[in-house]
């Protein structure tokens, strides 16, 4: 899902680049007020599930994988604004450390998944909430949110390399998938979210402290025992790139030590893989939770 640098047309990631910055920009202003001192914990550590979550690729279908996204589960938590915030972070941390997604394509990115992706997942979840029925709306967002990424990056990359029908057509099915598994990974953990504490997404903060333990301990296994185990087939958006012939215009404009979810001066695969996992945890509850402390500051008094 996340779109590498060489990729997409100057016009394509220039345009998408100022209109994810003026909306993340005017979303932190919004939410500020809203970004109470005890909820930083709280984005820190769904931001960091989130991430260890997208180590993991699971087989989809004809050769492919996908992996949870994530972007309805931040929304249906946090909400909206918040949401687009985390996940924005996880974005930014995913290129500049992890060297996945492009740095050039950031503001494609966070549009896909932190700005569209995320209204798509919580829309539904809103609606269907408000009739009793939040299980169902959760599954229905995680799928919309999916659906609707996958949709804008296919339209950004055939706005800018030469991609057959055909594939497109096949690309659609592979996400269709994904959608649909990530709308029962994300049902499956919002509703065990609430089994442990009901009616805790309406007494935020104090009621998160439980859930803000297992989501951490969850986060630390799937980043250092889970992602050893998944799946190494490429994604529906590089095997559309491979089936078009375009996977090797992908460039990287910045080497880190970290790329690939390696640290790559160990030895040993595991830990090669558990480190970066684990020092990307670190990082993203660090920047999310800080972050959500400084935005408080910074725009609190702005904002209504």
């Amino acid at each position: 899902m996340h779109i590498s640098d060489g990729l997409l047309a100057a016009p394509v990631w220039a345009g998408l680049g100022a209109v994810s910055a003026a909306s993340v920009s005017l979303i932190s202003r919004r939410v500020a007020g809203r970004l109470e001192e005890g909820r930083a914990p709280l984005l820190g550590v769904m931001g960091a599930f989130v991430f260890a979550a997208q180590m993991i690729n699971f087989p989809v279908a004809a050769g492919t994988s996908g992996h949870l996204v994530g972007s309805a589960l931040l929304a249906a938590v946090l909400g909206p604004g918040a949401a687009s915030l985390v996940m924005t972070a996880i974005l930014l941390v995913q290129a500049l450390v992890f060297q996945d997604g492009g740095i050039l394509a950031l503001g494609a990115n966070v549009f896909n998944m932190a700005l569209v992706g995320v209204w798509a997942g919580y829309l539904p979840y809103r609606h269907l909430a408000a009739t009793g029925w939040r299980t169902g709306g959760v599954f229905l967002g995680g799928l919309t949110s999916v659906i609707a990424a996958s949709c804008l990056a296919i339209l950004e990359l055939r706005l800018s390399i030469p991609v057959h029908n055909a594939i497109v057509t096949a690309s659609l099915g592979w996400f269709l998938v994904s959608a649909l598994i990530e709308g029962a990974i994300t049902a499956a953990v919002f509703q065990s979210m609430q089994r442990m504490n009901p009616g805790w997404v309406e007494a935020r903060p104090g009621g998160a402290s439980r859930i803000r333990g297992v989501l951490a301990a969850g986060a630390v296994l799937l980043a250092s025992v889970g992602a050893v185990l998944a799946s190494s087939l490429p994604d529906g958006l590089e095997k559309l790139l491979e089936d078009a012939g375009a996977a090797s215009l992908a460039r990287t404009l910045v080497s880190t030590p970290l790329a690939d979810y390696e640290v790559q001066f160990l030895a040993s695969p595991w830990i090669r893989t558990a480190g970066a996992g684990l020092a990307g945890l670190a990082i993203i509850f660090s920047v999310c939770a800080l972050g959500a402390r400084y935005v408080r500051r910074k725009n609190g008094g702005q904002s209504r």
